[in-house]
């Protein structure tokens, strides 16, 4: 479990979405799969060094920075993300609470989610059943990563996900 989708995360580099062909086109590809899959970032830039992406920009929120780590995680050929460039505002208080009852954004805790790597022979059902107490919650899982995952029947071993916790 990360916490928070900060600092270096590692990722499967044999595994993943096949976005580029050699190093030269890789950070712009991994742009455009963010932007494409995840419209909650913007602007975001990326850079790539030997499998390591680096991610800046502002993104609209802690889930969206999130989607966007996955999304650049999860491509062939990245073995980890480092994201505190990435940024994400502090949520705003509910209207019924007064301006003055902000919590800085460094004190809010990140949404409750853990991160799992997919294995051979996993199902979103079985991951639903050990994470979430019940293997008919799956699609909770699927639509946490929808980025990542096209179809609930078609996961890969090496793929992280998140596991949505609230």
């Amino acid at each position: 479990m990360f916490g928070k989708l900060t600092g270096l995360l590692d990722f499967a580099k044999d595994m993943g979405t096949d976005l580029f062909t050699s190093d030269v086109e890789a950070a712009m590809n991994i742009v455009k799969h963010i932007e494409a899959n995840n419209p909650g970032v913007n602007p975001i830039n990326a850079s790539f060094d030997d499998g390591v992406v680096t991610l800046t920009g502002m993104a609209d929120s802690a889930l969206a920075k999130d989607k966007a780590v996955l999304l650049a995680g999860n491509v062939k050929g990245v073995t980890s993300v480092v994201a505190d460039g990435l940024t994400a505002p502090a949520p705003l208080p509910p209207a019924s609470e007064p301006l003055t009852n902000v919590v800085p954004a460094s004190e809010i805790p990140a949404p409750e989610a853990q991160y799992y790597v997919i294995e051979s022979g996993d199902t979103l059902g079985g991951i639903a059943k050990e994470f979430l107490g019940s293997a008919s919650r799956y699609p909770e899982i699927f639509e946490a990563n929808r980025e990542v995952i096209q179809d609930p029947n078609k996961i890969f071993p090496g793929q992280k996900i998140r596991i949505p916790l609230s």
